[in-house]
């Protein structure tokens, strides 16, 4: 039932943030590792940017199973963009996860908490930009790790 209230509240809020005329939309692929069992996985994510230099950032992780864990994140970040120049930016990343772990053969785990992290992209072109992130993950039942993300996104 969480997970139900969750995915519904991250569409709604990407669909009320999608309907400002402001700023860019961008959406892109990444290669993550996560730190607390060492998994990689793969995800996906959107940028709204409803005002100048703040991005809305809903993602979704998938970690590949490794030593019998596997798990997905649904995370909702904010990001404020610092422009180092023409072709790069910096970026504070601060928002709310949803994670779902599970050993195998048993039942998964629910957990919630915060990310907060850092971000920095390259402008490739005007269309495609590289990125890296690096993010603490704060969730509850002391299931906290490290995220490395590396990725390309592509603006509409």
């Amino acid at each position: 039932m969480m997970k139900k209230l969750l995915f519904i509240a991250i569409i709604a809020m990407v669909s009320m943030v999608a309907k400002a005329d402001s700023g860019d939309i961008s959406a892109g692929v990444q290669f993550n590792y996560g730190s607390k069992h060492t998994l990689m996985g793969l995800g996906a994510h959107m940028l709204i940017e409803p005002v100048n230099r703040f991005r809305v950032a809903p993602e979704f992780l998938y970690y590949f199973k490794n030593n019998h864990w596997e798990g997905y994140n649904v995370n909702l970040n904010f990001h404020y963009i610092i422009s180092l120049h023409s072709s790069s930016n910096f970026y504070p990343v601060l928002g709310f996860s949803y994670a779902n772990y599970k050993y195998e053969g048993l039942k998964g785990e629910d957990h919630f908490g915060a990310n907060i992290g850092v971000g920095y992209e390259y402008l490739i072109n005007r269309q495609f930009r590289f990125y890296i992130e690096q993010k603490f993950q704060a969730l509850s039942k002391s299931w906290n790790q490290s995220v490395t993300t590396l990725g390309l996104r592509y603006t509409f």
